[in-house]
């Protein structure tokens, strides 16, 4: 009997993680979405209604508006690879090869590049293997679960692995299809698959009409995630035994690993003097907002004598950041609104929580 690998938040695997999984669970793969544009119309989609079916790029949750900017957001999380997903990824497949290319050249061999996609030519696989892509994932649709050895998709598999990359199938477990879940992962192993990721089903704000029309329910009033999804995933790798390895992923441990481990390894790189770096990777400080306030900013430079590395002026946002234990002993001395900030140390700073000082 396999002895099963027991992973973070109820996660589970039967063998060791394809490489891009290991990297993911540490937090050290950039997410670049390539474009929100994609042929299939999957009634599960989770994509934000900012990305669905809109030509974007994303590194993280960068906008990239020049090609750089992929290079830079990879530097700030230190990372050892890169997922490259959409939207399908081969929609704007000389985009994909360019940006595949790039990251090779700036971070060299070693950085490891996965791409998911749900289509695939057999001259367009050559040339992303070409171009430097590790490992590919193809999205089986779920009415081909039950014929993919006769489905384009036999080829495309058999095409990866020709061209020198690891190949796998990622799907997500819909609670109704065991039976075609199995089908699919045993034919999967016949042509010669390297590995199946299962990841659990979850209710988006896109998908959520869609999801509760196929019948489908939370599986708690604390959790997006899908009734069953969990059950029947690790059911089939529990009582299975398969010669790939099968991989089940739950979304917690997308949010509470995977992201908590990414943010940590931004905030050490970009988290200013003044910052609080937190256990779950956001930052801390004090934010003075109000009137007047570049006069505030030269009392607290010049009056209060607080070194201006412990304080900042951002115009653009309006507001003075300056370091939370300073707020709280110069409160009563300075005019605004203050406040406790907790906020991501993304790109786009998104904010968690703020509580006032009164």
């Amino acid at each position: 009997m396999i002895e099963m690998i027991r992973l973070e938040k109820n996660s589970l695997s039967n063998f060791d993680l394809p490489e891009g999984c290991k990297l993911c669970r540490e937090g050290a793969k950039l997410v670049l979405f390539v474009t929100g544009l994609c042929n299939f119309r999957c009634f599960y989609c989770p994509l934000s209604n900012g990305k669905k079916n809109r030509d974007v790029t994303y590194a993280d949750e960068m906008p990239v508006l020049r090609e750089e900017n992929i290079i830079e957001e990879a530097r700030l999380i230190d990372a050892k690879g890169t997922g490259i997903t959409g939207g399908d990824p081969l929609k704007r497949i000389e985009r994909t090869i360019k940006y595949i290319k790039i990251l090779k050249e700036e971070l060299g061999d070693r950085h490891h590049i996965h791409l998911y996609t749900a289509s695939g030519k057999r001259d367009e696989i050559y040339s992303l293997s070409n171009a430097g892509l590790d490992e590919i994932r193809f999205h089986v649709p779920v009415r081909l679960w039950n014929s993919l050895k006769s489905s384009d998709y036999a080829n495309k598999i058999r095409y990866s692995r020709e061209s020198g990359m690891k190949v796998g199938i990622e799907v997500p477990v819909l609670p109704d299809k065991g039976k075609e879940l199995l089908n699919m992962i045993r034919a999967a192993e016949d042509i010669g698959v390297d590995f199946i990721n299962l990841n659990e089903l979850e209710f988006s704000e896109t998908n959520y009409e869609s999801l509760r029309l196929h019948g489908y329910r939370t599986k708690s009033y604390i959790s997006s995630a899908v009734k069953g999804s969990e059950t029947l995933a690790r059911n089939i790798i529990l009582e299975n035994d398969f010669s790939i390895t099968v991989h089940y992923c739950s979304a917690s441990f997308k949010d509470a690993v995977q992201l908590r481990r990414r943010l940590l390894r931004r905030a050490k790189n970009v988290a200013r003097d003044y910052e609080i770096i937190t256990k779950d990777g956001t930052l801390i400080k004090g934010i003075i907002e109000g009137r007047d306030l570049k006069y505030v900013y030269e009392k607290i430079i010049n009056s209060l004598d607080i070194p201006s590395n412990l304080v900042y002026y951002d115009k653009y946002r309006n507001r003075i950041e300056i370091a939370p234990w300073i707020l709280d002993d110069i409160k009563n001395e300075i005019d605004g609104n203050k406040y406790m900030v907790e906020e991501y140390p993304t790109w786009d700073r998104t904010e968690v929580e703020r509580e006032p000082l009164q």
